[in-house]
């Protein structure tokens, strides 16, 4: 069809570049005329390419179209006029003319706000669906026959921004094409609305939009909102009033306590408070809302935060490279402000004529220059002189803009000579919020049983907001964008704040999960500072190769391969090391560039929530990182189930590590690594250093209390030697000091949680009873708290369900063998679920024990699990095959392998870990 556009904006630019796509003549553009210099982009498109275009000022006089207008229009033999969005009165006459008449874009569904405020009003009446409709134009307001409608949900804190960006901007660009395309097939509708609903208002303006503060808390929200960017919400406020002018409205106040510096309102119900988390609101109803954003009668945005602070105390001196940055910037203002003869530091973006479509393209500008910068528009409303934005973009590039600051109700604690602060909300695009249903759990302390806080308890929905807001940052967000090496600066930046909190973090752990503190600090906390530091040198160093193929022309054809990351990455964290397992697996997603969802152990949520605090503080971009504290049964498993979750990384039993499996292959076939159950044994031979020995037996048990994954399950000892190395080994049991897991002397802290307690108990009374000899222990201590006795069994059977199955806690099983039968206890070491007749493993020990690194790849094979944790092999990275110039691609299912570790000697491996203790130690 020959088609006459009528419009203006980047919407109508949109429109006119679709239609003429889908194959139409766009035989005229009719746009508003230039404006200090600077035609409408419409305009623009269509000169470029080479479509007339009409700029008129005016379409009629005294009631009467201009007869001038009118025959220019008529010249171009339009068969249907499309009015995206038109600022302007088109006369009846331009209208009726085409064969198939005139539709008109309007952003609500009709016959509901009627008027050029449409979008304001469905905010300011707190509608709860939205939309726009598509109506063939007659003589009246926002009447005519319906043609098509679509309508969103509005979510409680949209705006006339979030709302036009996220809906009505992009599905109403294709309900324009989406109208065309059946006017063209003969199939579009002419439907009469209906006036049954119909509502009409005014044009909203600045001096209508002074906020009535006699009303709700929500229909203040909604005022706000509703005029949230033009024209602006206002009150008159402080002692000398001043107009105050507020953005950025929320109703999600949960956790905010109204304490801060009183901000007189004259007529509100109750003084406004400023605080950290900005200002809060009060309606008549005495519920409250917060403004995180004021703009003040200069102009000036700022946070509203920061109202009473005054201005930034120091301006940042910049480096040469952002010198040169600046001036870049300065010439993209230039561009854009045609008028200005030179742009100085004074130089104010909208006084010096921008308007919004302007702020759109400085944006896209600076992204482009920055590498991507994460940039959002409202950071030009906050900083509108040059000088200023050329600060917020230099603290936007070195990852310290207050912005990343975001508000956290801490649960305070005076432990360990020190006072904790503990966030206990889930973390979902870089804000701690609530539980769907504010549902929360205890966290309870294994040292005494008292309950430590309340903790926010994941409900599937809020999986739901995670995996989208993880998904948004991989796909949309900064993170993708960054190179490599920058990528890795701020890991680094993570690793250096980890350190920075590393006896906070050491007291969480004892705290959360009876770690000794003193290991806390060398190995929970310790080894995940280093892993951090480890990974964040891999950033740049994830290649791919080149491989030289045969086709028909041998030799001058060649494959590229490049490593891509995954996407986002769910990670499911045990409970017995919880910041040092989320670091393992953390570390390596982040470092490829993937974005994770993390579900700590529902028993030891805390470290992993103040690890997701430093994340902010390192400048992480927001959705990056997100934690779920909550149920394995509910979270992991949506995890496992979820379609946008790329791959899955679980430590735990075996039992649902073959759940998980199944889930992941039955949802989207996503990766997975597991580092599941194990039976590791330890064989001591006649031969050894006894002493050490010993010593080494005792750490392979009672590290950690028992609860670590590559503890030795099983200890064989030759028999010329088993009767002294029991009684060495109950003489050093009984030298340990088993107690409050912060006192500096203490080796053996309290069991986790109370229901691993119980287990441990039954264990020792199932061995006892099938006739193994209880040494040592086997019982609760009787004292408040989950503590249990390190334990000793002797003359352990192989068929006794102790020597079979892990205790995951502080027991020693051991088993003499003959003297010299070597081939003998091997098979015996072989006779477990967890290892195949090869005596497979992911790790060995020879003549020491528990010597993990961070470089080193960690893991188990047959029912202990697959895939690696630690070294480069866990980069979680897909591979992508470029053969020559033809842009062949494939993506194999993971670009790790799993090389083997043996023992030569004896061909010895086993599942998690086989430990081999003899002579020359």
């Amino acid at each position: 069809m020959k088609i006459a556009v009528i419009g203006q904006s980047l919407f109508g630019q949109e429109v006119y570049g679709h239609l003429r796509k889908e194959g139409h003549e766009v035989v005229g553009v009719f746009t508003v005329p230039d404006k200090d210099g600077k035609a409408d982009p419409l305009g623009l498109e269509a000169e470029k390419d080479g479509v007339p275009v009409f700029k008129f000022s005016r379409w009629r006089a005294k009631g009467q179209a201009l007869p001038e207008v009118v025959a220019k229009y008529q010249a171009l033999g339009a068969e249907l006029n499309v009015l995206p969005f038109c600022s302007q009165f088109i006369p009846m006459e331009i209208i009726n003319a085409p064969r198939h008449g005139s539709i008109i874009y309007h952003p609500s569904l009709l016959p509901r706000h009627r008027g050029a405020s449409a979008i304001n009003w469905t905010l300011i009446h707190g509608d709860k669906k939205g939309g726009f409709s598509i109506f063939w134009a007659d003589d009246g307001l926002d009447t005519g026959d319906l043609l098509l409608q679509k309508e969103c949900e509005v979510l409680p804190d949209d705006t006339v921004s979030t709302l036009y960006n996220r809906f009505l901007f992009p599905e109403g660009i294709k309900g324009m094409v989406q109208a065309v395309r059946l006017i063209a097939e003969g199939k579009a509708p002419r439907l009469p609305q209906p006036e049954e609903g119909a509502t009409y208002e005014g044009i909203q303006k600045k001096e209508t939009a002074k906020i009535d503060w006699d009303q709700p808390a929500e229909a203040i929200h909604n005022w706000i909102r509703g005029n949230d960017k033009v024209p602006g919400a206002w009150t008159e406020a402080c002692e000398p009033l001043q107009k105050l002018t507020f953005f950025n409205s929320t109703l999600n106040t949960s956790g905010l306590v109204p304490e801060g510096d009183a901000l007189p309102i004259p007529g509100a119900h109750r003084p406004g408070v400023v605080t950290k988390a900005g200002l809060i609101l009060f309606g008549n109803d005495d519920k409250m809302l917060l403004v995180k954003n004021i703009q003040l009668e200069d102009g000036k945005m700022i946070l509203a935060s920061n109202f009473f602070k005054g201005a930034a105390s120091s301006a940042l001196e910049l480096t040469e490279a952002e010198l040169v940055t600046a001036e870049a910037v300065r010439s993209a203002w230039q561009r854009i402000l045609p008028n200005v003869l030179e742009v100085e530091d004074s130089t104010d973006f909208f006084k010096s004529g921008a308007a919004s479509v302007d702020v759109v393209r400085l944006v896209e500008e600076v992204k482009e220059l920055c590498d991507g910068l994460e940039l959002e528009n409202e950071d030009v409303y906050m900083a509108t002189t040059f000088g200023d934005f050329i600060q917020l973009l230099v603290r936007k590039l070195r990852g310290d803009d207050e912005e990343g600051e975001c508000s956290i109700d801490y649960v305070e604690m005076a432990v360990n000579k020190r006072t904790l602060h503990m966030p206990h909300q889930l973390f979902i695009g870089g804000a701690f919020v609530d539980a769907e249903g504010a549902k929360t759990f205890e966290t309870i302390n294994p040292t005494d049983g008292s309950v430590i806080c309340q903790v926010s308890l994941a409900q599937v929905t809020d999986v739901d907001k995670a995996v989208a807001t993880a998904k948004d940052a991989f796909e949309n967000g900064r993170w993708g964008k960054i190179s490599a090496r920058d990528r890795g600066r701020l890991l680094y930046r993570l690793a250096d704040l980890m350190e920075q909190h590393q006896e906070e973090l050491a007291t969480i752990e004892a705290l959360d999960a009876g770690a000794v503190y003193t290991l806390a600090l060398k190995t929970h906390v310790g080894m995940s500072i280093q892993t951090f530091r480890y990974f964040a040198g891999w950033c740049d160093k994830i290649q791919g190769s080149t491989i030289p193929i045969n086709q028909a022309r041998p030799n001058r054809n060649l494959t590229l391969t490049r490593k891509e990351p995954v996407g986002v990455c769910g990670i499911i964290i045990p409970w017995n090391y919880p910041l040092m397992m989320l670091s393992w697996k953390t570390a390596a997603c982040l470092a490829a560039g993937n974005t994770v969802v993390i579900k700590p152990a529902q028993v030891t949520p805390l470290t992993a929530l103040k690890f997701a605090e430093l994340t902010l503080k390192a400048g992480i971009p927001k959705g990056v990182v997100n934690v779920l504290p909550g149920s394995g049964s509910l979270i992991g498993q949506r995890l496992s189930d979820h379609p946008d979750v790329r791959k899955i990384g679980f430590t735990g039993s075996t039992e649902v590590g073959k759940h998980i499996m199944k889930s992941c292959a039955i949802s989207n076939v996503k990766k997975v690594s597991l580092e599941l159950g194990g039976k590791s044994p330890l064989i001591i031979f006649a031969d050894c250093d006894l002493n050490k020995a010993v010593q080494m037996g005792m750490s392979s048990v009672f590290f950690n209390k028992g609860e670590n994954c590559i503890a030795a399950g099983r200890l064989f000892v030759e028999d010329s030697i088993h009767d002294e190395f029991v009684r060495r080994v109950v003489q050093e049991v009984r030298k340990m000091k088993v107690g409050n897991p912060l006192d500096r002397d203490t080796d053996h802290g309290p069991q986790n949680h109370h229901a691993h307690l119980m287990k441990l108990m039954e264990y020792c009374q199932c061995g006892v009873k099938e006739g193994a000899t209880l040494v040592c222990g086997g019982n609760q201590i009787p004292r408040p708290g989950f503590f249990f006795e390190p334990t000793v069994f002797t003359d352990v059977e192989d068929h006794m369900f102790i020597a079979k199955e892990e205790s995951f806690g502080p027991v020693m099983i051991i088993s003499r063998f003959a003297d010299g039968d070597v081939d003998a206890v091997l098979s015996r070491a072989n006779a477990t679920e967890y290892v195949s007749d090869k005596l497979q493993a992911g790790t060995v020990f020879v003549n020491t024990y528990n010597k993990t690194d961070v470089a080193a790849p960690f893991g188990g094979f047959k029912q202990s699990g697959f895939g690696k944790d630690l070294g480069n092999l866990l980069l979680p990275v897909g591979l992508l095959s470029f053969i020559h110039s033809a842009n062949i691609r494939s993506e194999p299912l993971s670009a790790r392998s799993y090389p083997r570790c043996r023992d030569v000697a004896l061909n010895m491996m086993a599942v998690r870990a086989h430990f081999l203790l003899r002579g020359n130690m």
